[in-house]
């Protein structure tokens, strides 16, 4: 059995591949055990000296578990009791909390799966976290971050997937108040392309400074592999240490996208800002108002493949105060324009954390 670990700008995987030869005494024969590969997670989350750890998930336990309930509430059906159908965003799925739809994998990361029913009906599932209070401290800086393996499917088997993590603000738990309650999209993906969507919505809707529904966006690349093959990290930072404010993205460390307290109005900044906290979500959605832009055509299509999971390794979410380093907002390089054909996702979590 081989087991190698290797490294680089994609992060950290392992393959885990055991080839065997029986050669039989009596008689000329050869016996070949296929490679099997096997996404590896890591052993431990990341080590940040001077950060605070205030939330984590690194999934951990047997196949077949659904995650910790008491970290995450699972979103169900087609719509939240007040909300509108498809979620607003004209998605196909039906949310489950049916473990081959969401559950862990026995290899240290959670896996959320789009399944067809022989009607050609989809299921797959969405989690967002229990705590809503994720922010900065004062004169602080929040990180939130996740390591992930997007759904490995490319070309027209992935047309309609959209896999997410991104981020709600709290108010929307209370008065449903999209897009005033603020979205930070740390990680979108659509029809299996080679890109990550990056966005910021906020204000009011159509309009406002923030142009929805279609937020104040980038689209990244994938540094050093492919968004697909291999797990990435997708960090989101809120800086207060610096003035004027800063919200900033990440791929894999490299900065892609940034959008400073000078861009907003000081009443729409302050609204972003003083939710009383942010929760997160993950999940993969099929079909809506975003992979149809793209393709200019129904998703998902007779030619898509159910199956291909979106890989989790960890979720984690850190403060430090303004006496550490802030950062270097000038790392890297980023051009901020707005997400063109970027629908409104009016997909926020209604329930109480």
């Amino acid at each position: 059995m081989l087991n190698t670990v290797y490294r680089g700008t994609a992060g950290a995987f392992g393959c885990g591949a055991v080839m065997a030869w029986l050669r039989c005494t009596c008689s000329l024969c050869l016996v070949v055990l296929a490679v099997v590969s096997v996404p590896r997670a890591r052993a431990r989350l990341p080590d940040r000296g001077g950060w605070v750890l205030r939330f984590a998930d690194d999934f951990k336990g047997p196949a077949g578990q659904l995650p910790s309930p008491g970290r995450w509430v699972f979103d169900t059906g087609q719509q939240y009791p007040f909300g509108p159908k498809n979620w607003g965003t004209q998605e196909v799925e039906r949310y489950t909390r049916d473990p081959d739809n969401v559950s862990l994998d026995g290899h240290g990361n959670l896996r959320i799966t789009p399944l067809r029913d022989a009607s050609g009906h989809w299921t797959s599932a969405r989690i967002e976290s229990r705590k809503a209070d994720f922010e900065p401290p004062p004169g602080g800086i929040l990180r939130i971050e996740a390591r992930i393996r997007m759904p490995d499917v490319t070309g027209p088997a992935a047309l309609g997937y959209w896999p997410a993590f991104w981020a709600m603000g709290r108010s929307y738990r209370k008065r449903h108040d999209w897009p005033a309650s603020g979205e930070f999209d740390i990680m979108e993906n659509v029809n299996g392309l080679q890109n990550v969507w990056q966005t910021l919505h906020c204000g009011v809707k159509p309009g406002g400074p923030c142009d929805e529904p279609h937020g104040i966006g980038h689209v990244a690349n994938c540094p050093g592999s492919p968004c697909q093959m291999h797990f990435h990290v997708y960090t989101f930072e809120w800086d207060r240490t610096i003035s004027p404010r800063q919200l900033r993205w990440y791929v894999d460390g490299h900065l892609t996208h940034q959008v400073s307290q000078a861009q907003l109005p000081t009443t729409t900044w302050r609204q972003l800002t003083h939710q009383g906290g942010y929760f997160i979500l993950l999940n993969v959605a099929m079909g809506g108002n975003f992979p149809r832009a793209l393709s200019h055509a129904p998703t998902p299509g007779k030619t898509t493949e159910p199956r291909h999971p979106m890989l989790v390794d960890y979720v984690a979410v850190w403060t430090r105060d303004g006496l550490g380093n802030g950062g270097d907002p000038q790392a890297g390089a980023s051009t901020t324009r707005r997400s063109p054909s970027y629908p409104a996702p009016v997909n926020a979590a209604p329930r109480q954390p």
